[in-house]
């Protein structure tokens, strides 16, 4: 069953920290697909050729089904699924984390690698910010070029997601639903357009809510 709504990173960032001296970067991003991830990975290593560390960690897909981490040199299990399972437990999707680590001098031990490779994402997490993307269904509501205008204003002052507007011999309003809200949406254009439009249904996406 697809995933109504998932939670991601706003945008690109980075947060750093400080621990017994030594530095922690914390790089995020969002990422719609491994590879994306990947590439995102090799940018922050080439940033930093002369850190100690470069441990990342990503989820991929609304329900988390890809999940992947690297410890990057670091003792097993003290970088990387620290910050996975961070990224988990907040119920991130579709980003990637990467920790660049230079190392200050004083050994942190297992315990205190886990405590700060997981804490570096957890407050880059909340420096960068995280946004709701929703499930959609896209339709498009085609009308004449006398009604366009003021149907596009009464869908956007209702609510709707006007994702795109099209101008030819007629007008075609893209807008995206929520999949509950179909049948309420018909009735509403119906009433709106004394049912002059056409509705056409299209696929799925995800955005912002």
């Amino acid at each position: 069953m697809q995933q109504e709504q998932y939670v991601t990173v706003a945008g690109e960032g980075v947060h750093e920290t400080e621990i017994s001296r030594s530095r922690f970067l914390c790089a995020l991003a969002p990422a719609a697909t491994e590879r994306e991830a990947q590439d995102f990975i090799a940018g922050v290593r080439k940033r930093h050729p002369a850190a100690n560390h470069n441990c990342w960690a990503y989820v991929i897909g609304a329900d988390g089904a890809v999940q992947k981490a690297s410890d990057d040199g670091e003792p097993g299990g003290t970088a990387g699924v620290p910050m996975l399972q961070m990224l988990t437990r907040r119920e991130i999707r579709y980003a990637v984390a990467v920790v660049t680590r230079y190392f200050g001098g004083t050994k942190l031990g297992a315990g205190g690698l886990i405590r700060a490779y997981g804490g570096a994402v957890g407050e880059a997490l909340d420096a960068v910010g995280t946004v709701v993307r929703q499930r959609f269904r896209l339709v498009t509501v085609t009308t004449d070029h006398q009604r366009a205008g003021k149907l596009e204003n009464e869908l956007r002052a209702t609510g709707h997601a006007v994702r795109e507007v099209t101008y030819g011999a007629e007008v075609a309003i893209e807008v995206g639903l929520p999949e509950a809200g179909l049948d309420a949406f018909r009735s509403w254009l119906a009433d709106a357009t004394a049912g002059t439009a056409r509705l056409e249904l299209g696929g799925e996406v995800y955005g912002s809510v």
